[in-house]
C-alpha cells in the first residue's frame, strides 16, 4: 500500500516539476496527506502549493503539520515562515533562525533551498513574503 502512495507522490512531484499549475496539484497532495497523514514531505508540498495559490490559512495549517512531523526539515520551516508572514501571525523569527543554523551546519542544503526560492519567484514573481525570507537567509 505504501508504494502506491509514494508513486502518487512521485507522479505529483513530476507533474509539478514539469511546470503544471500549482492549483491543479493541490487535490493530489490533499489525497496524499489524507491517505498518509504522517508523511511530512506531503504536507510540506501541500503547504507550498497552497502558498502559491494564496490559500494562506490552509497553508499555515499544512506547514504547521509538516514541521510537527519533521522538525528538522528546513523547507517545511521556510513554508511555515511564509504562511506566518502571509497571515500576519507571530513566530517567524524562531523558524528563520533554525534554517540559518541548518545552513551553517549543512551548507549543501543551501543549493536546494535556493532552487526552491527561485521556483517560488518563477511561479509567483512579486511574492513579498518570499523576498523577505530570501533576504533573511542571505540568498
Amino acid at each position: 500500500m505504501e508504494s502506491n502512495h509514494s508513486s502518487l507522490f512521485d507522479e505529483a512531484m513530476d507533474r509539478y516539476q514539469s511546470g503544471i499549475e500549482a492549483s491543479e496539484l493541490i487535490e493530489d497532495f490533499e489525497t496524499i496527506t489524507s491517505t498518509t497523514p504522517n508523511q511530512a514531505a506531503g504536507w510540506t508540498c501541500l503547504a507550498w502549493l497552497q502558498l502559491l495559490c494564496n490559500k494562506n490559512e490552509d497553508a499555515l495549517r499544512s506547514a504547521r503539520t509538516a514541521v510537527k512531523l519533521n522538525r528538522q526539515d528546513p523547507q517545511a520551516r521556510i513554508n511555515l515562515c511564509l504562511a506566518l508572514l502571509e497571515t500576519k501571525s507571530k513566530g517567524v523569527r524562531e523558524h528563520i533562525e533554525f534554517v540559518q543554523r541548518v545552513l551553517f551546519a549543512v551548507p549543501d542544503i543551501k543549493k536546494e533551498l535556493r532552487i526552491s526560492i527561485e521556483d517560488g519567484f518563477t511561479r509567483k514573481p512579486d511574492w513579498k513574503a518570499l523576498k523577505k525570507v530570501q533576504d533573511w537567509l542571505g540568498f
